[in-house]
């Protein structure tokens, strides 16, 4: 029961402290993307955490580390071996129970979200290119009416939908850059990302790190779109097309100049901070890789050390 407890606390405390540290940390705005890996690693350790903490209090914790079948046959045996006991099959039940519950509430949220995503993405675009007309010059759909947008629907088929009032109000440049920010949602599969911050907020939404995790991933996907979008237009360009979009109408829905902090984003736009070092870029790469593997790791920790021992047994 200590590797349960163990990673049951490692999640409380990932999904506690995590978004407090994360959320004020100032590299995230300097590496985006490297912000949302670890977001998404720190997040869905923690419900491996919990998984893992049920199946560490069904199995002994040698047969986890050996293959689907043994841990099958482990888990039965062990109930069988525990059932007489005063207190083994229910805590074995319990652990199977939590090991259970948190897989199918993964397996069932993921599941719904992405049918539901797919199929609306799917309604939008279709409904963007009946109302609207393909702009191979543009390489968007250009729908008719005067509030100035552009976003952009990924799924089967990706789409980006511009408005005849922003380009209206957009001068080329200003176009241009608002169409890169577009495409630099599509390249870089930000839905996806998106969608696994909110899939965990649904599994574990008692952690404030699962809770935060959907805006923050938002908002770093919109710094990370702006940062694709600049390596190939002026980035004071796409800064005064943020500025005409707020300005001008309601906001963008993937521009986001509503969702996410407008303010910041002109500002990071206007005065780019200096970019990660390497040798930090490495650190938090391997953080983010630790955050992913420590759940592992912990529950492994009694099958390491007894094969170490040489007490694994062999059959």
């Amino acid at each position: 029961m200590t590797i349960a407890a163990v990673l049951v606390a490692y999640a409380a405390l990932v999904g506690t402290f995590g978004s407090r540290m994360l959320g004020r940390a100032s590299w995230t705005a300097r590496a985006p993307l490297l912000a949302i890996v670890t977001y998404l690693a720190a997040g869905w350790s923690a419900v491996a955490a919990l998984g893992l903490a049920g199946l560490a209090l069904a199995v002994h914790a040698p047969a986890i580390s050996g293959g689907l079948s043994h841990l099958i046959g482990a888990c039965v045996l062990r109930l069988r071996a525990t059932y007489g006991t005063p207190g083994g099959a229910t805590v074995a039940g319990l652990g199977l129970t939590l090991a259970g519950a948190v897989a199918a509430r993964t397996v069932l949220t993921a599941l719904a979200q992405l049918r539901a995503a797919g199929r609306q993405a799917l309604q939008h675009a279709e409904t963007a290119r009946l109302v609207g007309h393909a702009e191979p010059a543009l390489g968007a759909v250009l729908v008719e009416h005067s509030e100035p947008t552009a976003y952009c629907v990924a799924g089967r088929h990706p789409t980006v939908i511009l408005t005849t009032g922003a380009v209206q109000v957009l001068d080329p440049a200003q176009l241009d850059a608002v169409l890169a920010h577009e495409r630099a949602h599509l390249a870089g599969h930000h839905h996806r990302l998106i969608a696994m911050a909110r899939i965990g907020r649904q599994v574990l939404p008692f952690l404030p790190l699962m809770r935060d995790a959907e805006a923050q991933v938002a908002r770093l996907a919109e710094m990370h779109a702006d940062d694709a979008a600049t390596r190939a237009s002026d980035p004071r360009s796409l800064a005064t097309a943020l500025v005409v979009l707020a300005s001008a109408g309601g906001p963008a829905p993937a521009l986001a100049a509503a969702a996410t902090d407008a303010v910041q984003r002109i500002h990071r736009l206007l005065g780019p901070a200096e970019p990660l070092g390497r040798v930090r870029r490495q650190l938090l790469r391997t953080t983010a890789a630790a955050l992913a593997l420590t759940p592992v790791l912990l529950a492994l920790a009694p099958a390491v050390l007894a094969l170490a021992l040489g007490r694994l047994p062999t059959a």
